[in-house]
């Protein structure tokens, strides 16, 4: 259904996306965040499902900055150099440039909604504060959130949670519930990484409910 297209951020770096078309016109756009694993077979599969729900979806290939057309899988050695890329060798400034790029490469097709996964949860808030052109985010178990609360959002948000999650205690959760009160949050029965049907802790239920949610968060802000 997709396809490679390139990407040229504000600084002039060249750098790859992956986007799908829905058959019609679309609703309006959907900028995909790759978890740490790169824009791999889940993520492209992400935004292929998002254009056959009727959205024009890119993820930017945010790793290119350090090595092209990253694809890792979930194996513990993967994960390690995943996290390792994105905590350590990537700088954020250059991310989210890159990110506003998607942005605004992807505003052609009507309003703009930012979604993202792990790493792109993060990045998801991160780009709702302070990115310019985005109407509507959907944060999926965004690690770090919870220490960027200072932040103040400029478009409606919503995140989704696993109160499994060992990663992101519940304790953070509600600190997030707190701090921001105008998010939503949501919690389900669930591990981290639920959404991915490639990983051990997918959960089908809370993944399908998740969606149920982010698009008809979308359907409500983008249209």
């Amino acid at each position: 259904m997709g396809q490679s297209v390139q990407l040229r951020s504000a600084d002039g770096f060249g750098f790859a996306g992956y986007e799908a078309l829905p058959e019609g016109d679309p609703i309006g756009a959907i900028v995909v965040i790759q978890e740490v694993f790169g824009v791999n077979e889940h993520i492209r599969e992400v935004v292929d499902g998002y254009a056959a729900d009727g959205y024009a979806a890119v993820a930017p290939q945010i790793f290119d900055r350090v090595e092209r057309d990253i694809e890792l899988g979930y194996e513990e050695t993967d994960m390690g150099k995943g996290v390792q890329i994105a905590f350590e060798k990537l700088e954020m400034p250059n991310t989210l440039s890159d990110i506003q790029c998607a942005i605004e490469y992807a505003s052609r097709f009507g309003n703009v909604g930012v979604v993202g996964y792990c790493f792109g949860g993060l990045l998801t808030w991160l780009s709702a504060c302070d990115l310019d052109g985005v109407t509507a985010a959907s944060s999926y178990y965004g690690g770090g959130v919870a220490a960027q609360l200072e932040r103040t959002a400029k478009c409606p948000v919503i995140m989704h949670f696993g109160e499994l999650d060992a990663h992101i205690p519940m304790t953070d959760v509600e600190k997030i519930r707190a701090a921001q009160p105008d998010v939503t949050v949501y919690v389900y029965p669930a591990d981290h990484g639920f959404n991915c049907d490639h990983r051990a802790s997918h959960d089908a239920n809370s993944a399908a409910l998740a969606k149920e949610r982010t698009l008809a968060f979308f359907a409500e802000h983008l249209a």
